[in-house]
């Protein structure tokens, strides 16, 4: 594969993690920027709640579907191994600074979870299941997601070394896994922060709207934004 095609493969990936469906879904449902409301942070679990549960699946998936396509696209190419890892980092860095929206980005974990999917499916498998465990047992998102950011490169890591990987190049799906991992941690380190503090909002939290900004208010409270789960979001 030449470099230029090497390049073309990194950028559409890059250019697909970029496309902020987060951003899109709200603006279209509640009429503002889901960076000013909430958590302000451009991802499913604020998507739940500034705009409810369906509007949340469907960012989740198409986040999820997003990193997957670019893996699958450096595939098609017939991209070696440790291009089409490169290919699935681009793809969580395109979510995490989007050059469409001025590079203020979402944590990356959907994103991170369909590219993934595609480079080390078991490992992904294992990190669902102590996802679930983890949020439904402490009800906070970002103590499963950083705990999985962990845990993923650490499953690729074993299942290489007892030979339950096919691919002779793993090494380089560990390393692209890996940096995945450490990128999620650092875009979590807020989140961190807010656990040590013990102010960090657990799952389903819901603030009134006194707790929001005048110009929050208004754009969840006109003709675009309804009531129930969108006018009492955080």
């Amino acid at each position: 594969m030449s470099a230029g095609v090497v390049a073309l493969a990194v950028l559409v990936a890059y250019l697909l993690g970029s496309i902020s469906w987060s951003y899109l879904i709200v603006r279209v449902l509640r009429g503002v920027d889901i960076r000013t409301v909430g958590s302000r942070n451009p991802g499913a679990t604020n998507v739940l709640r500034v705009a409810g549960p369906v509007p949340a699946a469907a960012a989740l998936l198409l986040d999820a579907g997003k990193g997957a396509a670019a893996v699958v696209f450096a595939r098609w190419l017939e991209a070696s191994t440790p291009v089409v890892a490169a290919v699935g980092v681009a793809a969580v860095l395109g979510h995490l600074y989007p050059v469409f929206f001025g590079f203020r980005g979402g944590k990356g974990v959907a994103t991170a979870a369909g590219t993934l999917a595609m480079l080390a499916p078991w490992a992904v498998l294992c990190c669902l299941a102590l996802f679930v465990v983890l949020v439904a047992w402490t009800r906070y998102v970002s103590v499963g997601s950083v705990a999985t950011a962990v845990a993923c490169p650490l499953f690729v890591l074993v299942f290489g070394l007892v030979g339950w990987n096919a691919d002779p190049r793993w090494p380089w799906l560990f390393a692209g896994v890996l940096v995945i991992g450490l990128l999620i941690v650092f875009k979590h380190r807020e989140n961190l922060g807010r656990l040590a503090a013990g102010t960090e909002k657990k799952l389903g939290h819901r603030e009134d709207a006194q707790s929001l900004g005048p110009a929050e208010n208004a754009g969840l409270n006109d003709g675009t934004g309804g009531s129930g789960a969108g006018a009492a979001s955080s």
